[in-house]
């Protein structure tokens, strides 16, 4: 897994955090709402995350721990029901009565 460097998650979270403040104090612009949403879409690419939320707490576990322990604790976590499951839906069997 490559990882990004620290210097630049701290960045990007800084930048993150910073936007969310300025959006939740004008909810209603939507330039500031756009900003906000690529900040979270950048730290989300960085961290390998799907969701901003998700992606600001990775980073920010990421800052506060070594590599190695950052690295154990991803490979530990339980994986989600939807990536479990790979390749089609298994057919369903239909027995006729009597035959």
């Amino acid at each position: 897994m490559l990882l990004p460097a620290k210097a630049e998650v701290a960045r990007q979270l800084r930048r993150y955090r910073a936007w969310e403040r300025v959006m939740l104090a004008s909810p209603a612009d939507h330039a500031v709402r756009a900003t906000f949403e690529d900040s979270g879409y950048t730290l989300c690419v960085l961290m390998g995350k799907r969701c901003a939320r998700e992606a600001a707490d990775a980073a920010e576990r990421y800052l506060g721990s070594t590599l190695g322990a950052y690295l154990r604790e991803q490979n530990e976590r339980p994986r989600t029901g939807a990536a479990e499951r790979r390749g089609p839906p298994k057919a369903q069997q239909h027995f006729a009565a009597g035959r």
